[in-house]
Order: structure tokens, then C-alpha cells, then sequence
């Protein structure tokens, strides 16, 4: 059975395996946390990005150039880290290689992001973004959503926001692709759609590149009546902009 997206087996494995000695995931130190300080402090030092698609921008300009152009349909997005060495493998281990327990670290991270506590205070509640159900069967856990059940439990809502069908693997696509996958992919559960008029967002997920899952997962939302959306992702791909 499952539990927000997390079986009961697997939620006994995460709350374990955030509790016992461990290696460092990146440096390999022990024992130590999943991911010790010093390769923390190493590779998630903040950096200046856009406060609409959280891509780099020189320091002191707020919003780049594809943003003024052409914002995106989200109200902001925050990032942690970029999508490269040493996150990229700490989140196919994370995710691909059954490893949930690295949900508090990242959470962790994520947490200490510049804006990302204010945006999480500011919020009604924190949406994960869903996985389909073929997915999380075969997964045994929705990323995200531990990492929105770390963040904030008592805004974290899994079940607001749902996955109508899977997508073909869109690592490899174009934004058009991938929106054109993605249409009509999210919507809310009709329930409890009435709830989240005027409310602000935290839309949560773990990765993104070109924006399309988070574009998509807005119009669900806003068509919902949301008022304000932020998405915030653990890692943020090099791409040349949301538009």
C-alpha cells in the first residue's frame, strides 16, 4: 500500500537508512552523512540566477534575457545546485538506485538555498510534482514528494496534484517535444480544486531542464484557480532558457 507515494516498506528503509553511520556519497568519507559538509560546502555554494527560470545570470541582474522576452508561465523558480558533478549521480543514486534515504540530505541542501525557506513560509502548500503509476510502481517512491515531506510535512500535499498518463523518457528532447508530451499530462483532483483558488504554490521537483514538466504542471494549477505559483528544484540544468 502506499503512503503519500511512498510504500510502507520503503518508508521503514528511508527513516533507517537516515539514522545509521554512513559514506559520504561523494567523497566516500566514513563514517559520515550521505553527503558530509565539506563536499556541501564544496558544491552547493550559491550563485546568482534568474528569479523566473533560476539559469545563471551575472550578479545583480534579477531576470535574464529569455525571461524578459518571453517570462515563463510559473511566477518564480528557485534552484540549489546545477545538474552536474557531483548532484547528477547523488540523484541517480536518489532515484534510480533505490537509494530514498538521501531524501534529508538534499532536503538539507535545498533548505539552505537562499529564498528557499522564505518561499516555503510564504506558501499554502508544497505540491510535489507526480509521478505516473506505472512509475511509481516500478520506482517504489516519488522523489519529490519526500523531499517536500522533509522540507515541510505539515504543508506537504501529494495528493492535490496528479499524473493523468506517463511520458516517453524526455532526457533526450527538445522543449517542443517535451511540451507537446506533456499536454494535458497534470491536473488536480477535482475534490479538491476549489480549495487551491487564490492560494500561492510551492510546486516541488528534483531536476530541471528545459521547464516544460513545471510549464505544464502550472497550467493545471492556474486553471485551478491558483494564484501565485514558485517552483523550486534541487538541481537546474545549463539550458539556454525556458522559452
Amino acid at each position: 500500500m502506499l503512503f503519500n507515494g511512498l510504500p510502507r516498506i520503503s518508508r521503514w528503509m528511508h527513516a533507517v537508512a537516515g539514522r545509521v553511520p554512513s559514506q559520504c556519497s561523494v567523497c566516500h568519507a566514513w563514517p559520515s552523512q550521505r553527503i558530509c559538509n565539506a563536499c556541501v560546502a564544496r558544491f552547493a555554494q550559491p550563485t546568482a540566477r534568474c528569479q523566473r527560470c533560476a539559469l545563471h545570470v551575472p550578479s545583480g541582474v534579477a531576470v535574464c534575457g529569455a525571461c524578459l522576452r518571453k517570462p515563463p508561465s510559473f511566477d518564480a523558480c528557485l534552484a540549489a545546485v546545477d545538474y552536474a558533478f557531483p548532484w547528477a549521480d547523488v540523484l541517480a543514486d536518489f532515484k534510480f538506485r533505490a537509494d530514498p534515504g538521501l531524501a534529508r540530505t538534499l532536503s538539507v541542501v535545498l533548505r539552505s538555498t537562499p529564498w528557499v525557506e522564505p518561499a516555503i513560509e510564504a506558501a499554502d502548500r508544497l505540491l510535489p510534482v507526480p509521478l505516473s503509476t506505472d512509475r511509481l510502481r516500478a520506482r517504489g517512491f516519488n522523489q519529490s514528494a519526500l523531499l517536500a515531506h522533509h522540507l515541510a510535512a505539515h504543508k506537504a500535499d501529494p495528493h492535490t496534484l496528479l499524473r493523468l498518463h506517463a511520458t516517453e523518457a524526455q532526457s533526450s528532447l527538445p522543449r517542443a517535444q517535451r511540451l507537446r508530451n506533456l499536454h494535458g499530462a497534470f491536473a488536480v483532483e477535482p475534490a479538491r480544486a476549489a480549495a487551491l483558488r487564490g492560494q500561492h504554490v510551492l510546486l516541488l521537483d528534483d531536476v530541471m531542464t528545459t521547464g516544460a514538466t513545471a510549464h505544464a504542471a502550472t497550467q493545471a494549477l492556474r486553471e485551478a484557480g491558483v494564484a501565485q505559483v514558485t517552483v523550486v528544484v534541487l538541481a537546474r540544468t545549463a539550458v539556454d532558457g525556458t522559452g
